[in-house]
């Protein structure tokens, strides 16, 4: 396996919301991988881990053995000195912040102090077995979770790591300030069973990584340099995003030409790509909404039904089962999406679900009523619809472009690693939107080749500029079309030689002729330039016919 995935794998086992440690900078710091793997330490824990447990069942659960089980991971498996732990109650002033509104004092339980400077390394909250991180803590005048206060004290105390635990569920809050809030979190019994996440914490939390490594690797060190790759992932998001908005319209396109071009017949280029910018970005809005609790997504018949966050596991999952080509039968997904839509826009008044009406353009069905298959002009409470068949294996795609992150690991190679909405801040979000308006959907008014570009570069050629340059001595390609190609895609002419040169197989000629949509003559035309076309997400050359 390589250092790549082994990071990526340890990184997929825990709980990641908001910014973390990039690829990156793991593979910099832990070039070996992560180590600490101790069987005795392991044992030892089972067995410590174990009596916590029996004793926070009982009918008379004791304070002191959660206390207890604490400082056990910290002074045993973490190996922090008692010297640099320091208790809550002579905690300096700056470490405590008074709530005046709610009558409140926020304090440490625990402190990782600096020996050398007496600075706060690490504040720590414990609160009690079965109180759940991100839900308000209770019997307190704030109603605020475990999580927003130790984020707001880690601000009052100027410290920018805290950790808080109810025994089982072991949070780290990295809260910088002026930046987004990252919130990771380990669990006790998945360090049993999945001894990689109990290495990956030693690793990052132990008493060496705090004041035993160079400044540059600390812990916080790496998060801040993670932070730098963020620009990296507002590109790739605007790169996938603007991807899938390509595919969308090249979908709807296809139900239009399929429909005898019946569905389309009212709306012009620049309708039908705000449209599929508006489908893109209500699905944004939907993962943040959805990610920071503001949609009842721990309801059952919300979540099964209309939220957008578990659809591409649901969808992913029927996929892996019969085959991408199977869900491309159904349009099931797509008629979810505008049903959710609706609910958003107009609301739901049900003894079985309440969800208030947010109304907003950004949600308005009337806004673009042939996504419904309603004519212009019509209302969506009075007009029966008839949805555009946008089938499973494209909506799939569109969600895997927004919560699937392919990140550029150590290599070269391109991992896919699920994105947290809930760490997007309005400039990112502002950047991907921007991206799209810089581009527009124009009508092909002849057959067009999608071309195999250099990084980024993504090139439409007419077909008949290809034959005009090339005339008729391909494969031998004379200088005029080996110089256009060559600007087209910034690929280089030997390159662009072996790609003309190329015979596909007989799967690649199959596809290229369904793209065609079986034109004989047409197929005959592209085949000569079939090794310079790029495929689509669903791997099938890009033909994009008039």
């Amino acid at each position: 396996m390589s250092i790549a995935r082994h990071h990526a794998e340890w990184l997929s086992l825990l709980e990641i919301s908001g910014p973390f440690l990039s690829l990156e900078t793991l593979a910099a710091v832990f070039p070996q991988g992560i180590e600490h793997d101790d069987a005795d330490l392991r044992r030892h824990l089972r067995q410590a881990y174990e009596e916590w447990m029996d004793s926070q069942g009982s009918l008379r659960p004791d304070p002191a053995m959660h206390e207890a089980w604490v400082r056990y991971v910290l002074t045993q498996v973490l190996e922090l000195p008692e010297a640099v732990l320091r208790g809550g109650d002579d905690a300096p002033e700056n470490w405590r912040v008074r709530m005046e509104e709610h009558g409140e004092t926020l304090a440490p339980d625990l402190a990782v102090v600096d020996p050398n400077d007496g600075r706060a390394r690490l504040l720590v909250q414990i609160v009690p077995p079965g109180q759940k991180l991100e839900s308000d803590l209770a019997g307190r005048p704030w109603k605020a979770t475990p999580a927003t206060r130790m984020q707001t004290l880690l601000y009052a105390a100027d410290a920018p790591l805290g950790l808080v635990t109810n025994g089982e569920q072991w949070m780290l809050v990295y809260a910088p300030r002026n930046a987004t809030a990252g919130y990771i979190s380990w669990y006790a019994s998945l360090w049993l069973e999945e001894p990689l996440t109990l290495r990956a914490w030693i690793s990052l939390l132990n008493a060496y990584r705090f004041f035993g490594v160079p400044d540059d690797a600390t812990l916080v060190a790496m998060l801040q340099r993670s932070a730098d790759d963020q620009a990296e992932v507002t590109d790739q998001l605007g790169y996938q995003v603007r991807r899938a908005v390509e595919q969308l319209v090249h979908a709807i396109d296809v139900a239009d030409r399929d429909a005898g071009n019946r569905l389309l017949a009212n709306v012009d280029e620049a309708t039908l790509y705000e449209a599929a910018i508006t489908v893109m970005m209500r699905l944004v809005f939907l993962f943040c909404a959805e990610e920071r609790d503001l949609f009842p997504l721990a309801d059952e018949l919300y979540s099964a039904y209309y939220a957008a966050t578990p659809m591409r596991a649901q969808l992913r999952a029927a996929a892996d089962e019969y085959g991408e080509e199977v869900i491309e039968r159904r349009t099931d997904a797509w008629h979810r999406l505008l049903a959710t839509t609706r609910a958003i826009y107009g609301g739901i008044q049900h003894e079985d679900l309440r969800l208030p009406a947010y109304g907003s353009d950004l949600f308005d069905p009337d806004r673009f009523a042939f996504l419904e298959g309603r004519r212009p002009g019509t209302h969506w409470t009075d007009t029966p619809a008839q949805p555009l068949p946008i089938n499973n294996r494209t909506v799939l795609h569109l969600l895997e472009s927004l919560q699937l992150l392919q990140v550029k690991a150590p290599g070269g190679e391109r991992q896919a690693r699920r994105l947290s909405f809930r760490a997007l801040d309005i400039e990112q979000i502002g950047h991907v939107y921007e991206g799209l308006l810089d581009h527009q959907a124009v009508r092909a008014g002849a057959p067009i080749l999608g071309l195999a570009g250099t990084k980024d570069r993504e090139p439409e050629a007419p077909l008949h500029e290809l034959e005009a340059r090339a005339g008729a001595n391909l494969p031998d390609a004379p200088a005029a079309l080996m110089t256009y190609l060559k600007e087209e895609t910034g690929r280089s002419p030997s390159a662009l030689r072996r790609a003309l040169e190329s015979v596909p197989d007989a799967a690649w000629q199959a596809r290229l002729l369904a793209a065609c949509s079986g034109d004989e003559e047409l197929y005959r035309r592209i085949l000569p330039y079939a090794g310079l076309i790029r495929g689509d997400d669903f791997d099938r050359p890009m033909v994009i016919l008039p």
